[in-house]
């Protein structure tokens, strides 16, 4: 049971050895006299990657559900681990706790920070905190459109015709899923990283955020965030590739190879687009009645922060919430929104809302007429009982998780408030935080390592989906 997943986690750690590249050609380029703590991470990563892949080499024509657990969590884990060395190495964190907080949370597509003065790390750390926003990004969706409907958690079900397939046509499938998502997301990262350079960045800055806006992870090469540079160009270019990576990456991939889009995937984006579209004009006229400011200048803000906040990116062009009192609740409930299935974003996300609604409308209509049928359906697709019952385990699990790691945060002697700010804002993967203190202008770098590791454990757990997490540590999935 344990070579192939052994020698998949080889294998990532090795292309994640190569990755540490990158930062050491900064290092060498910024300060060619000096030894890189890069090189060192990279010798040590590709030595444990190899050695993994090489000591446990096999052909993986299936896999078992057991092993797709094992392989996703380890993964996942033993990335964390690794790509934390140079965090320590560098300097630009003193322990270990930091150094896995941030590196959980540039995989996770989270964003938040325990760096308090990001423009003063050298461009190696900055473009690695970059990376893995891009590997996390790549990563989840694989993971969700290839592995997740294999293990059928939270009504990934409905991958599972086209995505999934368990026989001896495996691995040539997954390769074929995976080499298009590769295509589809680094299209989207090199344009959006040209449109930010025309619009007025420096190269090194719109690489950086092109790869946090289209992997909706949100790390800034600014303490201040996308508000450093004050520039309505920048901001509506980020805001649309925020949009896209908040779409199923499927989604462009039927698009081009079959030039049609089914009713599943269809049906997301247009209640997610419309979704946002709703709540931005709302939000905009509400502003500019309730102040002096203009519309323009109302659009202008709510469209961005509500745009990074529902596809759970977390940057900041303005401290939102100076908007009002109703702001804490309002974005609360915005980043447990997330984007589409298949898509960069993390929280609940936008498929399981459309089953929630459609089973509330269900339920609804058969207490006043029982005898009707009403089926349950994502826009124009009926789901199957068992779709519905995955979905609503998932949604209990997610908040009984949100709940459990809170109250951990409260025995720590944290405040109720911030213990579940800073929690829904981690299993989310938003970042920021409904707390001054962890909001888009602030950072975690006050808590204490055991509520870093607290963290880093809500974030990892929201990535990959809660139950991916938790069924490693059950007696029964060990048993044979």
């Amino acid at each position: 049971m344990w070579q192939p997943v052994l020698m998949v986690n080889g294998f990532v750690l090795f292309v994640l050895g190569l990755s540490m590249l990158i930062p050491v050609g900064f290092d060498f380029y910024d300060n060619p006299a000096a030894w890189s703590p890069f090189s060192t991470a990279t010798l040590i990563t590709l030595f444990a990657g190899l050695s993994l892949f090489l000591s446990n080499r096999v052909k993986i024509e299936s896999i078992s559900l057991r092993q797709g657990y094992l392989v996703t969590f380890l993964s996942w884990l033993l990335v964390a681990f690794f790509a934390a060395i140079p965090f320590l190495l560098s300097g630009a964190v003193h322990d270990w706790a930091s150094a896995i907080f941030e590196t959980v949370s540039g995989l996770s597509g989270a964003g938040s920070t325990v760096l308090t003065d990001v423009e003063s790390q050298p461009r190696s750390i900055l473009m690695w905190r970059s990376i893995l926003n891009g590997f996390g990004g790549i990563g989840i969706v694989i993971f969700a459109v290839a592995l997740l409907p294999f293990l059928g958690i939270g009504g990934m079900q409905m991958f599972q015709r086209e995505n999934s397939d368990t026989g001896d046509k495996f691995m040539p499938k997954f390769i074929d899923i995976a080499k298009w998502i590769i295509i589809v997301y680094l299209s989207l990262v090199l344009l959006c990283a040209v449109l930010l350079h025309l619009c007025g960045m420096g190269r090194f800055d719109a690489i950086n955020h092109a790869l946090a806006a289209v992997s909706t992870a949100g790390f800034s090469t600014k303490n201040t965030s996308v508000a450093f540079f004050d520039n309505v160009a920048v901001e509506v270019v980020l805001s649309t590739f925020m949009l896209l990576g908040a779409l199923p990456m499927t989604f462009y991939i039927m698009l081009l190879r079959k030039r049609e889009v089914d009713a599943f995937r269809f049906g997301q984006v247009k209640y997610f687009l419309k979704t946002v579209l709703i709540l931005v004009l709302c939000i905009s006229l509400w502003m500019s009645w309730q102040s002096d400011m203009n519309f323009l200048t109302a659009l202008r803000q709510s469209s961005f922060n509500i745009i990074s906040i529902i596809t759970t990116t977390g940057f900041g062009s303005t401290e939102f919430l100076d908007w009002g009192i109703w702001t804490g609740v309002f974005f609360t409930f915005l980043s447990l929104h997330g984007g589409c299935i298949g898509s960069t974003t993390g929280a609940i996300k936008v498929m399981r809302w459309q089953v929630l609604s459609s089973y509330f409308h269900k339920v609804m209509v058969s207490a006043i007429d029982a005898n009707r049928v009403v089926p349950v359906r994502v826009g124009e697709q009926p789901v199957g009982d068992k779709v519905v019952m995955s979905v609503l385990v998932y949604i209990l699990l997610f908040l009984m998780s949100t709940a459990a790691c809170s109250l951990i945060l409260t025995f720590m002697g944290y405040d109720f408030t911030l213990s579940l700010s800073a929690t829904v804002a981690s299993i989310t993967n938003t970042g920021p935080g409904v707390v001054k203190s962890i909001g888009s202008m602030g950072n975690y770098d006050f808590f204490s390592p055991a509520a870093k590791y607290v963290l880093s454990f809500a974030m990892l757990l929201g990535r990959l989906e809660i139950v991916t997490v938790l069924v490693v540590f059950t007696r029964s999935f060990w048993k044979k």
